[in-house]
């Protein structure tokens, strides 16, 4: 993981500034939106994740997600997982995470103005 974390930011020019936000995502918006910049949320299905695990309400932290990308004033561009297209999962909690995990989907498609499913490297544009 750490080799491919520095070939990601290898990638990148050295304009680029990040920010780890583990959970409190909308804070981090909030604060890029003053930089007047572009913003990049990489990835919707970890932040999902960290809310999961550390016993979050799911539905309001949606919620204020969406509030919050639908007043923003930088441009955004959302990363996310479509984890419902294989198997059923085993586990109880792999069931419940796939199923949050289309609806988080489902949200952010409802907000955005444009939505484009990536598949082997292949854009199709879903919505916009």
């Amino acid at each position: 993981m750490t080799e491919r974390i520095r070939r990601h930011q290898c990638e990148r020019n050295a304009s680029w500034e990040t920010a780890e936000s583990p959970l409190e995502l909308c804070a981090a918006i909030e604060r890029f939106c003053e930089r007047d910049c572009a913003i990049v949320v990489d990835c919707m299905t970890l932040w999902l994740s960290n809310l999961l695990h550390a016993g979050r309400d799911i539905d309001a932290e949606t919620g204020q997600f969406v509030t919050t990308i639908t007043t923003s004033t930088a441009p955004l561009f959302i990363v996310s997982n479509e984890v419902g297209l294989g198997i059923v999962p085993e586990t109880k909690l792999g069931r419940e995470f796939r199923d949050l995990q289309g609806r988080l989907n489902q949200e952010l498609a409802r907000a955005c103005d444009c939505v484009e499913f990536i598949a082997a490297g292949l854009p199709l544009r879903l919505k916009g």
